[in-house]
């Protein structure tokens, strides 16, 4: 089939690689415009983007969709069906309707279960034991399209963000390319969502990564696990930010106070929280770099007694 495909980040561009290694073509990509990122605020290319053009694919950049001009540029492109996978603009019904057979998604997640943003982080956050990857057809609603096809992936015990991300992706590449042949041959199921089954999840962002040790060692730890690589867990010791990029549950219960170290061994900070412990294993402390405990141990003493802080102002 003739392609449009609009996406944007690492998992949009691994999805595409799948198409453009398939018997389809793909006459364009849409993402979302450069944007300055980092200290130096160097203008930066999105991964789908900068597969496109090694593959000479035209690439469109439209600030919003929805704004004048750009439907009649997308629509030169008469395309057989729209691809979208973490495109990160919602698309109006003029778009929707362009093609022979509308607009598709890849969704990382079971829908109608982990409807919208950051599906991926949050699967982990809240401690499921699958997730996986929806083909559906897009509607004027956020993710509430019938859908295609599922494929469930299991989440493992020390899952990250970042190693699912990339099973989804290529489970996302693979699920998509068998939907677009049964698209193609007419036997595509049609199920509705059960919107009693549905839920939604929000947008990540720092603020999330704060640890709060008032909470279970089981959540802090699937906190950690679910915002790595981004934005990342972190408390403050000494003043200073302390991001937690691995950690084990200790489910028995000791004498402390919650938020107080009340061990140290050599590969491991143990934390009190409000059910069990939390056993640091990995972190990166203000202006260092990411290490294990062991290697940190080394030049950093941490006594046992002090506390992890909520607010970096406390100092300790």
């Amino acid at each position: 089939m003739n392609i449009v495909y609009m996406g944007t980040p690492d998992l949009a561009a691994v999805i595409l690689d799948k198409l453009i290694r398939s018997e389809h073509r793909i006459l364009a990509a849409v993402t979302q415009p450069d944007k300055p990122k980092g200290r130096g605020n160097q203008v930066q290319i999105t991964p789908v983007k900068e597969l496109a053009l090694k593959h000479n694919i035209p690439v469109l950049q439209p600030n919003r969709v929805k704004e004048e001009g750009f439907l009649p540029v997308l629509a030169k492109f008469n395309p057989d069906i729209i691809v979208v996978a973490a495109f990160g603009q919602i698309l109006p019904k003029s778009v929707l309707e362009l093609s022979e057979y509308g607009c598709i998604n890849v969704h990382a997640s079971l829908l109608p279960k982990y409807r919208g943003a950051a599906p991926i982080q949050w699967s982990i956050i809240d401690g499921e034991e699958k997730t996986g990857v929806t083909i559906m057809h897009m509607d004027a609603g956020i993710d509430t399209g019938d859908m295609i096809m599922k494929a469930e992936v299991p989440i493992e015990a020390k899952e990250t963000a970042g190693s699912l991300h990339d099973k989804l992706a290529v489970c996302g590449g693979d699920l998509l390319l068998k939907a677009l042949t049964a698209i193609e041959n007419g036997t595509a199921p049609r199920e509705k969502q059960k919107e009693e089954e549905a839920s939604y999840v929000r947008v990540l962002d720092k603020s999330m990564g704060q640890i709060d040790f008032n909470r279970s060692a089981s959540e802090i730890e699937q906190l950690i696990r679910g915002l790595n690589p981004w934005p990342s867990a972190y408390t403050y010791l000494d003043g200073k930010t302390l991001k937690i990029w691995d950690a084990d549950v200790i489910p028995e219960e000791s004498e402390g106070k919650i938020g107080q170290i009340i061990s140290v061994t050599k590969d491991s900070i143990i934390v009190k929280t409000l059910k069990g412990n939390l056993a640091v294993k990995e972190l990166q402390l203000e202006g260092k770099k990411r290490m294990p405990v062991d290697v940190f141990l080394r030049g950093y003493s941490i006594v046992p007694g002090i506390f992890l802080n909520n607010k970096k102002e406390e100092g300790i």
